[in-house]
């Protein structure tokens, strides 16, 4: 490299975005992914030995694959080159083959092949790789932000291992954006920016575990911000709000804004408004509230508060707790949205919760009742010399498959703990259950 080449890389260096100069050189500097990067872990392992084999990062945006991939460049013995699957061609793949080829024959050298945003490359891209990687002239490290089970070729696959990223930790993001503002070499502590608590806690938050989108809001924050009388640059709640582009909604998942809402959300599909449920949902989702929370908020009220008065609201409302994990956010809003319309739209009754509360009450309180001798288990040698499982009365052998009999113990016989609303499907129910007992009279 000459002095010219030298000092032009320096300059873009420094001149690049905060989230390009903050990247890391070091697995020490590495922030967050703890499940493949941890000391005891195969990858941090690989990378401190200098043993690494053809591997894919597979992950959200702005969770540190690049980043990974910088730290393997910085710690390799080997060449390490890299190419972007959207601009690259087959003379691109041709030049670091050819000069792979030469490290190996003439110094001994492998060779280490980044390549971001592999899931870009066709079929007919992916194929010319794969004998080179098979016989070791190249190390491939792919990055992708789709499934590589879908998009990257079987054949690559089977000789690569695949380590999947996750959206980072809202204490990682905090601590990169701490970092951003306090180190002078490649981020912005010669600013002497400070940024408010609640601004670090709305960023981190808001990012949704994307580092580079908080780091940009930062450095857009340092850089267009006035000075303070104290002579520093303070990143307030508004500052924030402003350079992410989102409006500010004061939302402490866990304070007072998190429990109304969720409360209010409960309290709307309860009282069957399906427009302030989807509003309250609205609410929740632009803050940033946990989608899993929010499905499971949405099965309880299903079971609570509509129970058998319509079965299928906690069919729908399962369904989408399900749905909402494999999709993720943006999609899940449609699935959250349907489910609560529902629960909101469906007839109400809280029979479950009051029976179960009920006898909940009865078994902690009073004395543990006898179950009657004939509803015992006979299913063993002996049974019948205790009588047990004696004089049943099996039901299908009667008419409506029912007949008179006591089921509760002796001492709880005249209890009852469910009772039948006449909304929807319990109205059913309860007419059902008033005929076939007439009949059996």
């Amino acid at each position: 490299m000459d002095l010219f080449e030298y000092m032009r890389n320096n300059t873009m260096e420094k001149e690049s975005p905060l989230a390009g100069r903050l990247r890391p050189t070091s697995l020490e500097e590495v922030v967050g992914q703890s499940h493949i990067i941890g000391k005891d872990k195969l990858l941090y392992r690989a990378i401190k030995a200098d043993k690494i084999s053809s591997i894919i990062f597979y992950g959200p945006p702005g969770t540190g694959k690049t980043s990974l991939a910088k730290v393997i460049a910085h710690t390799t013995s080997a060449e390490f080159t890299q190419i972007n699957a959207t601009s690259a061609g087959k003379k691109d793949m041709g030049d670091v083959v050819k000069q792979a080829k030469d490290n190996i024959g003439m110094y001994g050298k492998k060779t280490i092949l980044f390549i971001d945003e592999i899931h870009r490359f066709n079929k007919g891209q992916q194929d010319y790789l794969l004998p080179f990687v098979e016989d070791g002239t190249i190390i491939l490290i792919g990055a992708t932000t789709e499934n590589p089970y879908f998009e990257v070729n079987g054949a690559l696959l089977s000789r690569s291992i695949i380590f999947e990223l996750k959206p980072l930790e809202t204490e990682d993001i905090k601590k990169l954006i701490r970092r951003a503002l306090t180190d002078k070499e490649k981020g912005m502590g010669t600013y002497h920016a400070v940024i408010e608590e609640d601004a670090l806690n709305f960023l981190a938050d808001i990012s949704n575990g994307d580092a580079r989108s908080a780091l940009n809001a930062i450095e857009l924050g340092v850089l267009t911000t006035e000075r303070s009388p104290d002579g520093k640059i303070h990143i307030t709640l508004e500052v924030a709000g402003e350079c992410i582009q989102k409006r500010v909604m004061r939302y402490d998942k866990t304070g007072d804004n998190h429990y109304d809402t969720i409360s209010a959300f409960i309290k709307s599909m309860r009282g069957s408004d399906p427009d302030a449920a989807i509003y309250y949902l609205a609410r929740m989702l632009y803050a940033g509230e946990n989608v899993t929370f929010i499905a499971r908020r949405i099965m309880i009220c299903a079971a609570e508060d509509v129970s058998n008065a319509d079965p299928n609201a906690l069919v729908v409302a399962t369904s989408a707790a399900l749905a909402v994990e494999r999709l993720g956010m943006p999609e899940a809003r449609i699935v959250l949205a349907q489910a609560a319309a529902y629960v909101a739209c469906a007839p109400k009754s809280n029979s479950a919760i009051i029976a179960i509360d009920a006898a909940m009450n009865v078994v902690e309180h009073e004395k543990t009742a006898t179950i009657p001798a004939y509803l015992k288990d006979a299913h063993y040698k002996g049974a019948a010399k205790l009588c047990h499982g004696l004089d049943y009365k099996y039901a299908h052998n009667y008419k409506n498959h029912y007949v008179k009999q006591q089921y509760l113990p002796d001492e709880l016989k005249d209890r009852t703990f469910y009772h039948l609303t006449d909304m929807g499907y319990e109205k059913t129910l309860y007419e059902y259950l008033k005929q076939i007992k007439e009949e059996a009279d």
